[in-house]
């Protein structure tokens, strides 16, 4: 069972953002999470990186989880990975007296803390993320998301000795590397699943990630009948008649209507791994034959 959460965000004096990494054709990651000596450089560039483009940065603590996931680990609902960030820099040492730049990664003897292990199934994907956290001044971190709000999309591109690092320290042929917000990163996967054909179901995603309180219905045949709420979506499961009585009616040619049946089931579990993948459960609830009283 996936953890829920009712959160839309971080809580306040929080930046939630990622450093995207765009790799090269056929170019996958070497290592999953960075040894501490490289983290710590990473952050202190990454920091330098930020400021640039926001000088309030240096009043905030900078906390870097330095392994890699999946962009749909990063988009999941109450943003699981960074409140892990939140959790581990509430046990750093130094306390609140000064900013701090906090890294996390694999330990003297190469292991990854448990809240760093990325998802084994979620790999192989071109666009990996390492999620950061900006913490302080719950105004000065209201006005440092602001600011990246309206420019990190456009002027985020990592500087040249950052991407280097990443590079060399991930074994791996990175084309860019970015600093995104996670709504960036949002509006970037939602443009993807449009190109995959995945656009009817990023609005039960959207409303889990953003609204979770919401409820948001995908009720546009010839796609699956599914419903979110409560943390959760219930998705229409049909008998090949009650199928037939709501997508097909009327039509005898038994082999045509076996073949859409098959695709049109494909299509549901489809749907249910990309939820799945975003930490969203689904569960399967049978559809009558009359298709106007499903309970979702």
């Amino acid at each position: 069972m996936n953890e829920h959460h009712t959160a839309a965000a971080p809580p306040a004096g929080n930046v939630a953002g990622v450093l995207a990494l765009e790799l090269s054709p056929g170019s996958a990651p070497a290592r999953d999470a960075l040894p501490q000596a490289d983290a710590a450089r990473l952050v202190a560039l990454l920091g330098r990186d930020l400021a640039t483009l926001e000088p309030q940065v240096r009043a905030l603590d900078l906390c870097l989880a330095a392994a890699h996931f999946d962009p749909a680990e990063a988009l999941r609902p109450g943003w699981p990975l960074h409140r892990r960030l939140l959790e581990l820099r509430q046990r750093a040492p130094g306390g609140d007296a000064t900013p701090r730049l906090i890294a996390f990664g694999a330990d003297a003897m190469g292991a990854i803390p448990l809240p760093l292990v990325a998802d084994p199934t979620l790999r192989g994907g071109s666009l990996r993320v390492l999620p950061f956290l900006l913490h302080g001044d719950p105004d000065v971190a209201q006005a440092v998301g602001e600011a990246f709000e309206a420019r990190l999309l456009d002027s985020g591109m990592a500087q040249a000795d950052t991407a280097l690092l990443l590079q060399d320290a991930f074994g791996a042929r990175i084309e860019h590397a970015r600093c995104l917000t996670v709504h960036d990163l949002a509006a970037m996967v939602a443009l993807q699943y449009e190109h995959l054909g995945l656009a009817p179901l990023w609005p039960l995603i959207e409303t889990a990630l953003l609204s979770p309180q919401r409820e948001a219905i995908l009720d546009a045949p010839p796609e699956p009948l599914a419903r979110y709420a409560a943390g959760e979506v219930r998705m229409a499961l049909f008998a090949p008649a009650a199928w037939r009585a709501r997508h097909c009616p009327g039509s005898d040619d038994e082999d045509r209507l076996r073949r859409l049946f098959a695709g049109f089931e494909a299509r549901q579990r489809q749907f249910a791994a990309v939820l799945g993948a975003h930490g969203i459960d689904v569960t399967f609830v049978d559809a009558a034959a009359d298709v106007d009283a499903v309970d979702l």
